[in-house]
């Protein structure tokens, strides 16, 4: 919070009651032993000039004494004070940052000082006494006045283009960064509708190829082979227009327990390929986001068993532990070295697992099978 606006209206505060004390005083006390002429004219000059003040200070937007008005009047009031007081050096000077404040422009500001000082030094010419001192002073007051002035108002020039350009600079700032957080948002919406394809849609299409292929090498010589296939391949793509429209948003997806789930998927997976899978699935009841992680897991780590590792066994292991649910996938397959894989799936898995704060490790060696280890923290369960 910028709290300049502030100090400067206790600045002014200050300097009012400055102006009050040290200015407008002393002339009404200079009076009070000089005839009744000068007396009371001073006091009803100042009293004018405190009213005028206190109008243009409480009542900013009257129409009866604005800025220029209560100048103009200050400096008559200068000039007469000077002649009757015999000076007026001192008034003129307590009264020189009125001028800055209550004027638009620095050429204007000099200008009613000028005309100020030029009326103290006519009032005091034109009085019964003469002091050079005084006249030495307010010649003083006007060209320092007027140079430092001059001097605080290019501080606060300066300081209130700096103050633009920083601004400028952070509504810059802000625009970019909104836009970076724009560009990293898209990237992210980007990466999860490819994980999300190739984890849903492309494994469907894969297996429907698959499915078609063997079909029509079947229908020749063995229909019935080939129809289990047809039916194999209706069912894959119907599951696929689902998760289409779960993908999309025009369809729910399914919540609750994730054994059942696991386990259509996995007869498929034997239906299809012809392994032996080994299971034991826990019946877990996750949430929505869990639920689809160790689904989404399960479906590309099969794929992968399916595409790659020319296994004949596969085993399937879901527990519920105190840390949380657990899902182990094996099988005695080729196996591979993890570091050197560069598929999608793998990564996708690892950031499923790290959104929802769990953990991910891949154990193989050419020739020893593979062993997927997936756990998800107890809290979304």
């Amino acid at each position: 919070m910028d709290h300049r606006p502030t100090r400067v209206r206790i600045l002014r505060r200050w300097y009012a009651g400055f102006w009050v004390l040290f200015g407008l005083c002393p002339p009404v006390v200079a009076v009070q032993d000089r005839g009744d002429a000068t007396k009371y004219s001073t006091w009803v000059l100042i009293a004018v000039l405190a009213a005028g003040y206190l109008a243009l200070t409480v009542f900013p937007r009257n129409r009866i004494v604005g800025p220029t008005r209560f100048l103009c009047l200050l400096i008559v009031v200068l000039g007469v004070t000077a002649n009757l007081l015999d000076g007026g050096a001192a008034f003129f000077i307590i009264s020189l940052p009125l001028f800055w404040i209550y004027t638009s422009t620095p050429e204007r500001a000099v200008g009613m000082i000028t005309a100020a000082a030029g009326a103290t030094a006519v009032g005091h010419l034109t009085g019964p006494v003469f002091s050079s001192g005084n006249a030495i002073f307010t010649v003083l007051g006007y060209a320092g006045g007027i140079l430092l002035g001059v001097w605080v108002d290019q501080v606060i020039r300066e300081s209130t283009e700096r103050t633009r350009v920083l601004g400028a600079e952070l509504e810059r700032t802000q625009s970019d960064l909104a836009a970076a957080h724009q560009r990293q948002g898209a990237a992210e919406e980007r990466e999860r509708m490819a994980r999300d394809i190739h984890d849903t849609l492309a494994q469907g299409f894969a297996s429907i190829i698959v499915l078609a292929e063997a079909a029509r090498d079947g229908i020749g010589t063995d229909s019935t082979a080939a129809a289990k296939q047809l039916m194999s391949i209706e069912r894959t793509a119907r599951e696929n227009l689902t998760e289409a429209r779960v993908l999309v948003g025009g369809g729910p997806a399914e919540s609750g327990g994730i054994a059942q789930t696991l386990r259509r998927v996995l007869d498929r997976f034997v239906e299809d390929t012809g392994l032996t899978v080994h299971a034991e699935l826990a019946d877990i009841v996750c949430d929505q986001p869990a639920r689809i992680c160790l689904l989404r897991c399960t479906q590309e780590s099969l794929a992968n068993v399916s595409k790659h590792a020319k296994a004949n066994t596969v085993g399937v292991v879901l527990s519920h532990t105190e840390a949380g649910p657990e899902l182990e996938i094996t099988d005695d397959g080729i196996g591979f070295t993890p570091h050197e894989a560069r598929g999608f799936g793998l990564i996708g898995m690892r950031n499923r697992l790290a959104e929802l704060g769990g953990e991910f490790a891949v154990t193989s060696s050419p020739g020893e099978g593979t062993r997927i280890f997936a756990s998800l923290p107890a809290g979304l369960t």
